[in-house]
C-alpha cells in the first residue's frame, strides 16, 4: 500500500471515530432527538445524492429494503442507543455486525464457514457481550447497546441483501439510502418526539456543522473513498487497518466524553477486536467487508 493511500485510511477512520463521538454529543450535549437528527442527516444525503438515483438498481423493493435497513432503520436505533451508551462501548458492540452478517450469509446465501472463522465469531460475540454487560446491575446488560446491536443486525441484514442488488455503485445506493429513509423517519420523528424544531433552533450553528459533517463528510467522501481502497486492495489488507476506527473512537470517547475505560471494558475490547481479525483475515472476504461497509455508514 502506498503511503498516501495508508493516510487516506487513516483519515477516513479517523473521520468515522469524529462522527460517533459527534453523535453523542448531537444526542446527549445538545438534547437533539435522535429519531429527528437521523431525518435531517439522511434528508441532505438525499438532496446531495440525487443526480445517481437514476437508473434504478434491481430489484427495486430490494434496493428499498435495503436502503432502509441500512439508513433510516439502523440510525434510528443506534442514535437512540448513543444517546444512554458510551461511544467507546458503542464502537465496540457495532462490531458485532461483522459475525452477525458473517452467520447471515451462511443461512441466506448458502456460504460455508470453516472453524477459523468460527473461533473469530465466538471470540467476536464473547467480547461484545463483555463489553454490553453492566455489573452494577448483576448480569443486565445496558439498554443503549441493545438498541446498538440491534442497529448493527439491521445493517447486517442489508449487507447480506445488498450482495443480491445489481448495479448498487456507491453514490447511487447512498441515494437510496437517503430517499427511502427520509419519510419513514420524519414520520417516527413527529409521531414519538416532540419539540424538535425548538431545540435544533437552540442548538444553532454547532448542531448544523454536525450535521453537515455527518451527512456530507461521512456518508458522501469518507464512505466513497473507503470503497476505493476496497477496489483497489486486497480485502485481508484493507480489513485490519479498518479495526484503528474502533480504537480511534475508544480513545476519543475517554478523551473528549469522559467514557469510562476500566479492565473489563479493555478485556472485552480486545477479545472482540481479535475475533474480528480472525473472521476478516479468513477467506471468504466479500461478506465480512459488506459488514464493514455498512458499519461505517453510521
Amino acid at each position: 500500500m502506498t503511503l498516501r493511500d495508508f493516510l487516506i485510511v487513516l483519515l477516513v477512520c479517523a473521520t468515522w471515530a469524529a462522527h460517533t463521538i459527534i453523535a453523542k454529543l448531537v444526542v446527549s450535549g445538545m438534547e437533539i432527538p435522535p429519531l429527528f437528527y437521523a431525518a435531517v442527516r439522511f434528508g441532505i444525503v438525499a438532496l446531495a445524492a440525487a443526480p445517481w438515483l437514476f437508473p434504478v438498481p434491481r430489484p427495486r423493493w430490494r434496493v428499498l429494503v435495503v436502503g432502509f435497513l441500512m439508513g433510516g432503520g439502523g440510525f434510528a436505533l443506534f442514535f437512540l442507543g448513543i444517546k444512554t451508551a458510551t461511544p467507546s462501548s458503542a464502537a465496540i458492540v457495532s462490531q458485532l455486525g461483522l459475525p452477525i452478517t458473517t452467520l447471515l450469509s451462511v443461512a441466506m446465501l448458502g456460504e460455508r464457514i470453516e472453524w477459523r472463522r468460527g473461533l473469530g465469531i465466538v471470540l467476536t460475540f464473547l467480547g461484545g457481550m463483555l463489553v454490553m454487560w453492566d455489573p452494577s446491575e448483576g448480569f443486565a446488560v445496558s439498554g443503549g447497546l441493545v438498541l446498538i446491536l440491534a442497529s448493527a443486525a439491521a445493517g447486517s441484514i442489508a449487507a447480506v441483501m445488498m450482495k443480491q442488488i445489481e448495479g448498487a455503485r456507491p453514490l447511487k445506493l447512498q441515494a437510496w439510502v437517503g430517499l427511502t429513509s427520509v419519510v419513514p423517519l420524519i414520520i417516527l420523528s413527529a409521531g414519538f418526539e416532540t419539540n424538535q424544531m425548538n431545540l435544533a433552533m437552540q442548538a444553532g450553528w454547532p448542531f448544523l456543522a454536525a450535521v453537515l459533517f455527518s451527512a456530507l463528510i461521512v456518508s458522501l467522501i469518507a464512505h466513497t473513498l473507503y470503497y476505493g481502497l476496497i477496489q483497489k486492495y486486497p480485502a485481508n489488507l484493507i480489513a485490519p487497518l479498518i479495526v484503528l476506527n474502533p480504537l480511534m473512537t475508544v480513545a476519543l470517547g475517554i478523551l473528549i466524553t469522559g467514557d469510562h475505560f476500566d479492565l473489563r471494558t479493555g478485556l472485552g475490547t480486545a477479545i472482540a477486536l481479535c475475533g474480528v481479525l480472525i473472521i476478516t483475515l479468513r477467506r471468504n472476504y466479500v461478506m465480512p467487508l459488506a459488514s464493514l461497509v455498512w458499519d461505517r455508514f453510521r
